[in-house]
């Protein structure tokens, strides 16, 4: 689209702003009301009350829900007699003329989930109608673990689907992946959007945490969302092309009903969350680990210098005199949490609202560490006239974080400090001060590292009927970021002490915004359907850095990087943008045969000239058995329904903005004749005028199933995906002045299977059990590399051709000798000598197969659902025992106390020693676990006051819930087999030194409707 094209549909959504303005003026006089309408809606079966029943006068736009009671009333300028019609998810439609109120109806469980409607790419459609693979996670799942972004809520809710959280830390980055990983450089997180607004889900932190990155999706409140849509298969993600390679996660939030009387929702919550000590450090008390010094040194040939002998001899005493100062639990605390949230929701006959604001403040479960948001979310939609509609979507938050240096890395580690003091040496002097600089104690009372980010998520948008079933709608969104991070360490941390203190601010803006229009025509004719959607995206994406750095300050009491004895400072500005087309035609007869076709093309900046534009087509086709005569008449079947697709989606995420282009850099100074400095430029990057889209092509077949009146459902989905043309830095020769450039090389490929089973398994009036399983399973392996890749320090993780990504690369140690306490590894020569060449390829991050079990039961006024989430088939490195193992003087951990002593003993962890490989061949596959766990995720229970009780008191609803999290794992692993030392995607399942595990979290709530 031109820029004159740009700029026409500009004016004309500013001209339509102008004019609703005007309509809302007009709107504010009270419509007339000729009848008012009460009644309930009522289970068919079990006679229980229905809340969120919708109710319609057939015909017009008015409409309303019902309560917890099942209760609606429906004020209308209609005077009876009139049509009404009552739908509710699950249920079928059902129509019935009112003639006076009250009236009281009664719904019939729907014979299958396939009436659901579902949130597609631009638009809904029934569930019967999506020949893609969809799940659906509804708005009572997101918000009942007090972690700080939705998408760690959603672990073991939807097949296909793997989440992992890293750390204990709230508001940190989780790893997330629909139907695996797709791209080695190139990112192969999923495309977020919320309420059609393109979400930035990539970290906005510059400064140093340890690996560690903090998570965007922290920003929205949870308590805001609707219901959660993943996309999976090509299908249903190509019309998004380049963004969907990935998957989709489409979150929709709350924005009221037409016609219905205003709402609030009052939700409040606290409680704490503690240290699962099953999944702590496993340390050893003092005298335990002096007496493995001695050994230690005894075993090294340096017996005379052990430490621990006679203070007559000049040591520091036996082993068993030693004391036991133990860090890790004056570290630990019962950290509070808090959750504070209203929602107000409504509407009259031409428009509908919601508003909502909530704060949350979570303490971590170990001191100084913390996570507090403050958010505001308004929703509006104005119906002007019977040809012209317009919406808006608001959310505005601030989150605020303590933040943690974490990983094996950097100085300032609180965690790691607590870990790695060896349990006999004392934390302060004599006189009380406080002994070194990476003091745990010293640390808590010095730590300052902390970020505060403010974010704007909106959209606005116009739609016009046409003509009948022709729909124009655009639309201008935008998702502006400012993130904020600022880190101070005095003279009393080792950081602060080499300079004298030193502050570190950066600040990074970050602005996308994107301009859409969607044209969509509705056609039945008969038996016949036909939808085409048509339109275009123009988005762009500009990052703004600014970093400061100040040192050596006069006192603690000055901490402006403008107090600093001498500062530096650097900024970087990058921009790219994105222009697109994109359609779809579905066609469907009789609701029995469905096919569907899309394509979209996306041109990038990001590319070389010659292949900016990338295409993306897809085609489906489903069909529903169930509608057939050889079916209809078998009762036991509730529907059944076939599917398959496949399509082509594309990557650009992972690059720079100016991947494909010659670059020179103006930060090249060179020296007068004199010894100035002069400003300069020099080359800085090879261009590639040939890179171009990471494409993804995926195979998809499925099945949905239900059966004796849907009490069973079943949805199976097989698929195949692979990537080509990967984004990676490829080697130059040394003397073209380069040492690398981007292109195109390398695929990968993803195969799997998702099942997902749902089941009423008791249901009556007083008591209702439901369950739903699911698990899922994906093999990935590198098809083609050119040359392997290892990744992170040690090198202890690789990618290589034939295996998979994330794969281990390890000496493989058979045993330990018996006689000698000697390991004994895999390829060692009669000389006890290992090389490079003995290394091998050994398991890898991912899960042969992973999913989630819940159950929910209602016994009259109580509810109680456990959810519990698994893996099966993941290895871990446990690098807490790498670290721990290798000098017991540095921390100790228990395993340590099962090592060999003496000839004879039978064990695994090798002869205390110095010497040899025992403890100085870093890759060592006697670190490699298994990382397989079931864990109980979540636990409520909650009672709900008796209607009559809340009747009285003017109320609709009121519940008093507790909830539980993580109250227990089985596990192998020592440790949390969910931990990373780095939040590096291509590292994964280096397992957790010096970061903290998920803790146990217990609340109590109240929520009130009204």
């Amino acid at each position: 689209m031109n820029k004159q094209t740009n700029i026409f549909f500009y004016r004309i959504l500013l001209c339509i702003l102008l004019l609703s303005l005007n309509q809302l003026s007009k709107a504010q006089n009270p419509p007339t009301v000729n009848s008012i309408l009460e009644g309930t809606v009522a289970d068919e079966i079990t006679n229980q009350p229905l809340e969120g029943a919708n109710i319609a006068i057939e015909g017009v736009t008015n409409q309303t829900t019902t309560n917890a009671k099942g209760y609606f009333e429906l004020r209308t300028g209609q005077k009876f007699p009139y049509n009404i019609i009552i739908t509710f998810v699950g249920y079928e439609k059902k129509i019935v003329l009112a003639n006076g109120s009250p009236i009281h109806v009664k719904l019939m469980p729907a014979r299958s989930e396939l009436d659901d409607v579902v949130v597609v790419g631009y638009g809904t459609q029934r569930r019967s109608d999506v020949v893609g693979s969809i799940a659906k996670i509804s708005a009572g799942e997101v918000n009942k673990i007090p972690v700080a972004s939705f998408d760690a809520q959603i672990q073991g809710k939807a097949a296909g689907l793997q989440v992992i959280t890293n750390s204990g830390v709230p508001g940190e980055s989780i790893f997330l992946r629909l139907r695996g990983t797709t791209s080695i450089n190139s990112s192969s997180d999923p495309l977020y959007i919320i309420d059609g607004v393109f979400l930035n889900n990539t970290s906005l932190q510059t400064t140093n945490l340890g690996g560690r990155s903090t998570s965007p999706l922290a920003d929205i409140n949870p308590a805001d969302i609707e219901s959660i849509e993943l996309l999976k298969d090509a299908s249903a993600t190509a019309i998004y092309g380049s963004r969907g390679a990935n998957g989709v996660v489409i979150v929709t939030t709350k924005k009221g009903n037409y016609g219905s009387k205003t709402k609030v929702d009052i939700n409040v919550s606290n409680g704490w969350v503690q240290a699962d000590k099953s999944v702590l450090p496993d340390l050893i008390s003092g005298p335990e680990a002096a007496t493995l010094v001695n050994e230690y040194w005894v075993n090294s040939g340096q017996a005379a210098q052990s430490p621990f002998r006679p203070v007559s001899q000049g040591g520091l005493g036996a082993p068993e005199e030693q004391k036991t100062y133990d860090r890790l639990a004056f570290l630990l605390r019962k950290g509070y949490i808090q959750d504070y949230n209203i929602g107000i929701q409504g509407g009259g006959n031409n428009s509908r609202y919601y508003l909502g604001a909530g704060y949350t403040d979570q303490d971590a479960f170990f001191k100084v560490i913390g996570f507090n948001r403050a958010s505001i979310k308004f929703n509006f939609d104005q119906q002007l006239s019977k040809k012209v509609k317009i919406g808006l979507t608001n959310n505005i938050s601030r989150s605020y974080r303590n933040q943690a240096r974490l990983g094996d890395g950097p100085q300032g580690r609180l965690w790691g400090s607590a870990i790695t003091g060896s349990t006999y040496s004392p934390t302060h002097d004599a006189s009380g001060a406080l002994i070194g600089l990476e003091n745990t104690y010293s640390l808590v009372d010095n730590y300052d590292v902390n970020t505060v980010s403010l974010r704007y998520v909106g959209s606005v948008f116009a739609e016009f009927n046409l003509l009948e079933g022709l729909k124009f709608k655009s639309s201008i969104s935008t998702d502006y970021n400012l993130y904020d991070e600022y880190q101070y360490w005095n003279s009393g941390t080792s950081i602060g002490s080499a300079v004298n203190g030193k502050a570190i601010e950066s600040v990074t803006q970050n602005n996308a915004w994107i301009n859409e229009q969607v044209l969509t025509y509705n056609k039945k004719i008969n038996a016949h359907n036909l939808t085409v959607l048509l339109g275009n995206t123009l988005q762009s994406n500009t990052l703004k850095y600014t970093y400061a750095e100040g040192n050596g300050f006069a006192n603690a009491n000055y901490k402006l990087i403008s107090s600093a004895a001498s500062t530096l400072a650097s900024d970087r500005w990058t921009k790219h943008t994105i222009a697109s087309y994109f359609g779809r035609i579905g066609y469907s007869f009789e609701d029995k045969y469905f096919a569907e076709a899309s394509f979209r093309s996306d041109a990038s900046s990001k590319f070389g000239k010659n292949n900016r534009r990338g295409y993306f087509p897809a085609i489906g086709a489903s069909w529903r058995l169930k509608k057939e005569n050889f079916l209809s008449d078998v009762s036991w079947i509730s529907d059944l329904k076939l599917r398959a697709s496949y399509g082509i989606t594309g990557n650009q995420a992972g690059i720079d903005d100016f991947a494909a282009r010659g670059l020179w850099s103006g930060g090249s100074p060179y020296a007068d004749v004199s010894g100035t400095p002069l400003a300069g430029i020099g080359p800085l990057q090879l261009g590639n005028d040939d890179l171009r889209w990471e494409k993804t092509a995926q195979t998809s077949l499925g099945l949905d199933a239900s059966f004796f009146r849907d009490r069973l459902s079943i949805t199976f989905d097989v698929y195949n995906k692979y990537t080509s043309d990967l984004l990676l830095q490829r080697p130059v020769p040394a003397s073209s002045g380069f040492s690398v450039y981007w292109a195109n090389v390398g695929e990968v490929s993803n195969k799997g299977y998702e099942l997902t089973i749902n089941s009423t398994n008791i249901r009556n009036e007083n008591f209702n059990w439901t369950t739903s399983f699911n698990i899922s399973g994906n093999r990935n392996r590198i098809e083609k590399l050119p040359t392997q890749i290892t990744q992170y320090t040690r090198d202890w993780v690789i990618l290589k051709e034939g295996y998979s990504l994330n794969s281990f690369w390890l000496y493989e140690q058979l045993r330990v000798d018996p006689q000698t306490g000697n390991p004994v590894f895999d390829g060692q020569d009669e000389n006890g000598v290992v090389t490079a060449e003995d290394r091998k390829i050994l398991h890898n991050f991912y899960p042969k197969f992973y999913g989630g079990l819940t159950n929910t039961i209602r016994f009259k006024q109580f509810d109680l659902g456990a959810l519990f989430s698994f893996q099966y088939g993941s290895y871990a490195l446990n690098l807490q025992r790498f670290f721990l193992e290798r000098n017991p003087g540095t921390g100790a951990n228990a395993t340590l106390l099962k090592r060999w002593q003496k000839p004879g003993d039978i064990t695994d962890v090798p002869r205390l020693t110095s010497a040899g490989y025992n403890y100085t061949l870093d890759q060592n596959s006697r670190y490699l676990e298994d990382a397989s766990f079931l864990r109980l995720r979540q636990l409520s229970f909650g009672y709900s006051l008796p209607g009559s009780f809340v009747e009285k008191a003017g109320l609709n609803n009121v519940r008093l819930y507790f909830v539980a999290a993580n109250l227990f794992i089985l596990t192998k692993y020592t440790g949390d087999p969910e931990t990373s030392v780095t939040s590096n995607p291509n590292a994964q399942g280096l397992g957790g030194f010096g970061t903290p595990p998920q803790p146990r979290s217990f609340q109590f709530g109240l929520n009130v409707t009204f």
